[in-house]
């Protein structure tokens, strides 16, 4: 157990690949048994726009909110790792199809740009598919040097992202 006290972590997750909704309901239990940190809640799943230009299917995508006591480092090797039991496989290309993908978004209040890991995720002011299900649980996040949720929602391109019924 690391020493960090307690911090709040967002994940996005996304999967385009075999039964997308299926595998990110799988990471979403499989996140609850994380050592040493508690799903708090999760939004609703989404169905969006591939980013980037490879030609692949949809994808399904959502958030959840952690508490940790890990450090961002040790959350980023956690969440790699469930990633690989999860059945992700090495990437074949950048921003190309997966069965999986969890990323650390935001990490109370930590601001690390290293060779390993960027906190805050850089690409959240861009991705629609990350900010309306963050909107959804939680609005009036700050995140760090970027600003709040909901303003960052509010000038996001809307590329299609919509919420699943």
């Amino acid at each position: 157990m690391s020493d960090l006290v307690w911090q709040p972590a967002y994940i996005g997750l996304g999967s385009n690949l075999g039964d997308p909704s299926a595998r990110l309901r799988a990471a979403l239990s499989a996140l609850e048994g994380l050592p040493d940190c508690r799903l708090l809640c999760a939004s609703p799943l989404y169905r969006s726009a591939p980013f980037g230009p490879v030609e692949q299917p949809d994808f399904v995508n959502a958030v959840a909110a952690l508490l940790t006591s890990l450090a961002p480092h040790e959350l980023l090797a956690a969440l790699r790792a469930l990633e690989q039991r999860l059945g992700r496989s090495p990437p074949r290309e950048r921003w190309g199809p997966r069965e999986i993908d969890l990323d650390l978004l935001v990490h109370g209040t930590a601001q690390i740009a290293d060779e390993v890991l960027t906190v805050p995720h850089p690409g959240i002011p861009q991705r629609d598919f990350v900010l309306y299900p963050l909107q959804d649980i939680a609005p009036d996040l700050w995140v760090p040097g970027l600003g709040r949720v909901r303003a960052l929602a509010a000038r996001v391109e809307d590329r299609g992202a919509r919420r699943l019924t």
